[in-house]
């Protein structure tokens, strides 16, 4: 959501900002729906003057027994009555399609973003670990002859549909240490708070963190109106919905491990095969709500957090900052971790860290009080994944695949395994 006075005040910068998303003007369409609803509240407020006056002045009337003036007067107040009520009418419907446009308008990126269309224009900023070199030609994660007994994409279709998955035996578990082994990480490492949500939120929340009005295809919504959450980002951001924060509790770092639901809509025929793109999967989210001053050092502690994930399990990465063209909605400026997956011989996203200023908290109005006293201000929110659970996985089972079907697992994950160390190629631990 964006502020109707910054964008009177400049609407050219506010435009500027819009084009380095590719994005074409849109302050005139702002601006003139604004000036309508402005207008037509000061006609009603004149109007209603205008009403009260003519009212006080026919009760005048009315005491000196002037019947035909009282009788003027009463027909004033009426009309005024109606023009007030129409011109506040016209008002609300301006000022709900001036809420509507505003909404479907994406953050304004941070001057530091670099330019750019598409995801050809990302800028790499960090890389770590070198890709490991292969005896034999690695093979993607569900060809892997000890992944195959425990990733059942057949029963699952069975079950659900297409893009789900069932997972048994020794990929099961590494599945949910991986998960384990994160939270741990993060909330003993990282000082995040371990927080456990709802899956099914209302309409308010997910309009909070951006998901409605403009993406509601994205995701799924029962008969009851809940919708189930395509992660967890928005019930711990909308965790601060509505509320005055005490500005001594920021920031609040959070992290949960939750389902996560998307219908990947406009997504038809990418990454069909495997468990690289599913309706259903498993996020470890990091979440934090800080002041207008930390936002831009927070960004760059929590991107950090998830680069820890991935050199505590072994696997390369880069580090990349998205263009304009590439960042998603509600961001200010994002890094995205691609993760090497020897089967695909490429990297492939693993994690978004978003900075999204006070574009959230406008939307669901959380704000805080400064300490140094003044006007509260709004909350600036952050969140990104730390990790996606799923897509770990594959990277840990193809990076750590053998040419006898085995996997040798990182080592951080042993405790969490019973002191196994390899997935068999009979889809076992040993």
């Amino acid at each position: 959501m964006h502020d109707i006075r910054a964008i009177r005040e400049n609407a050219a910068a506010f435009d500027a900002a819009l084009a380095l998303r590719n994005l074409a003007p849109v302050s005139p369409e702002i601006l003139s729906l604004d000036a309508d609803r402005r207008s037509r509240i000061s006609a009603a407020e004149a109007a209603q003057a205008e009403q009260n006056k003519a009212s006080k002045e026919a009760g005048a009337a009315k005491g000196r027994g002037d019947d035909a003036e009282f009788e003027r007067l009463r027909a004033l107040v009426t009309a005024k009555k109606d023009e007030t009520a129409t011109l506040q009418a016209e008002a609300a419907a301006l000022d709900a399609q001036l809420r509507d446009l505003l909404l479907a308008i994406p953050n304004l990126p941070l001057d530091s973003v670099p330019p750019g269309k598409d995801e050809d224009d990302n800028v790499e900023i960090n890389r770590w670990g070198e890709p490991r070199s292969f005896d034999f030609s690695p093979v993607e994660h569900y060809e892997i002859g000890g992944v195959k007994p425990g990733m059942d994409f057949e029963t699952a279709a069975k079950l659900s549909g297409a893009r789900f998955v069932v997972l048994q035996k020794g990929v099961a578990r590494v599945h949910r240490a991986l998960a384990q082994f994160m939270l741990d990480l993060h909330i003993e490492e990282h000082g995040l708070t371990e927080t456990w949500t709802p899956v099914l939120v209302l309409s308010e929340m997910m309009e909070g963190t951006g998901q409605l009005p403009k993406f509601g295809e994205d995701s799924y919504q029962t008969r009851d109106g809940w919708w189930l959450i395509p992660t967890s980002e928005v019930t711990l951001t909308n965790t601060v919905h509505g509320d005055l924060v005490d500005h001594a509790t920021l920031p609040r770092r959070m992290v949960a491990h939750s389902q996560c639901f998307r219908s990947e809509a406009g997504s038809a025929g990418r990454d069909t095969s495997g468990m690289l793109r599913q309706h259903q999967f498993e996020k470890v989210e990091m979440v934090s709500i800080t002041d207008a001053e930390n936002g831009v050092a927070e960004h760059g502690r929590m991107t950090r957090c998830a680069e820890t994930v991935l050199e505590r399990l072994g696997l390369p990465y880069r580090t990349i900052v998205l263009c304009g063209g590439d960042m998603g909605f509600g961001a200010r400026i994002t890094h995205d971790l691609e993760v090497w997956l020897p089967g695909q011989d490429r990297y492939r996203e693993i994690s978004s860290v978003s900075y999204c200023g006070d574009f959230q908290a406008r939307r669901m109005n959380a704000r805080y009080r400064p300490e140094a006293g003044g006007k509260p201000e709004f909350v600036h929110t952050l969140n990104g994944s730390g990790l996606a659970v799923g897509r770990t996985l594959i990277a840990v089972l193809e990076n750590g695949q053998q040419a006898d079907g085995s996997v040798e697992l990182p080592a951080a994950l042993h405790p969490y395994l019973g002191g196994k160390t390899r997935l068999g190629a009979d889809g076992h631990l040993a």
